[in-house]
């Protein structure tokens, strides 16, 4: 007797397996880039490239290439990085701008100043910002000073004008941020610094 008819029907579900039915995402209500990013493992900037992305939007019954990654969790829509133990999530994703030369008007890998610098950060986990640090303080919500958690902006008054400049929480009482005087993107004391303490405007959440 040969097995031969029942070995083409097992090959081809080793090549239909799960796993390689889960290369692809169908997008569902809800989702956002960076959900999917947590639950496969693929970070958000990775998964634009790797479909043509030009902004963080995403829509519902579209497919994306995960390049080969699996949905190993079920995607979640809240928000990642107020949620992940220590912050790791936001200063993995501010640390792939640290060291970028401070620029006015840069927002590009050649330059960036201090808006263009969160806005990148926010945009590497799937969330949208205004370009300008004012147009950012008027983003989300208020929060206060002693309940700043990673991932809030912060705001202060450099030019004698409310949100001249913007940084990003990271945790542990230091920020992220395009600085001028240094020249470039770096993580700082926050109000252990009395230059920004003196200086403070406030802080927004612009995830939950």
């Amino acid at each position: 007797m040969t097995y031969s008819r029942f070995l083409l029907p097992l090959a081809l579900a080793a090549l239909i397996s799960p796993a390689a039915v889960a290369s692809a995402y169908t997008v569902k209500s809800g989702d956002t880039l960076s959900a999917i990013s947590r639950a496969t493992g693929v970070d958000a900037a990775a998964l634009m490239r790797l479909n043509g992305l030009s902004s963080s939007t995403i829509q519902v019954g579209q497919k994306l290439n995960l390049g080969g990654a699996t949905v190993s969790a079920p995607v979640r829509a809240a928000a990642p990085a107020a949620t992940n133990t220590g912050g790791a999530f936001v200063r993995t994703a501010a640390a792939r701008f640290l060291g970028v030369r401070y620029a006015l008007g840069g927002s590009g890998r050649n330059g960036l100043d201090c808006s263009s610098f969160t806005q990148s950060v926010f945009r590497s986990m799937g969330v949208s910002l205004p370009r300008t640090a004012a147009g950012q303080w008027n983003s989300g919500r208020a929060v206060s000073r002693r309940d700043l958690r990673s991932g809030d902006l912060v705001f202060f008054n450099t030019m004698g004008r409310t949100a001249s400049h913007v940084g990003l929480y990271v945790g542990d009482g230091m920020m992220a941020n395009a600085n001028s005087y240094r020249g470039r993107t770096v993580i700082e004391p926050l109000f252990a610094n009395a230059y920004w303490a003196n200086r403070y405007n406030g802080a927004r959440r612009v995830m939950n």
